[in-house]
């Protein structure tokens, strides 16, 4: 049972990447941009943003729902904000743990291999 728990030293998760069976470097900056955008931004935000800028308006016109209008664009700034302290997180945990893995990676080192195990299924079936 305390094995499910036990953890790798990062000395040893850094090891590993100086072996020879290290995943090649086939993506380019671009790619990358490319991916994380549409992993971030569903295909959703494009069918309702009309409405969040707009409103709703019944044909009749009486008003279901006021519109946002302007403050649309900075409610997108601020989320702008806010994801990009989550990438600068991120990069600081891949300057830690320079390793190909991602969120795997960095809960095996700081969780435990149970922990990794249910994170790393996730991000399959996130991703999937």
């Amino acid at each position: 049972m305390s094995q499910l728990f036990e953890r790798k030293p990062i000395a040893d998760l850094i090891q590993d990447t100086d072996a020879a069976q290290g995943l090649k470097r086939e993506l380019g900056a671009g790619d990358l941009i490319m991916l994380a955008i549409g992993a971030v931004i569903g295909a959703g935000i494009f069918s309702s943003i009309g409405t969040a800028a707009a409103g709703q308006v019944l044909p009749d016109g009486t008003v279901v729902r006021y519109g946002a209008g302007p403050a649309l664009v900075v409610s997108f700034l601020l989320l702008g904000v806010v994801c990009a302290f989550a990438a600068l997180c991120y990069a600081e945990l891949a300057a830690m743990i320079p390793q190909a893995g991602s969120a795997y990676a960095y809960s095996y080192a700081t969780l435990g291999e149970l922990v990794a195990w249910i994170i790393g299924w996730d991000l399959v079936l996130e991703y999937a």
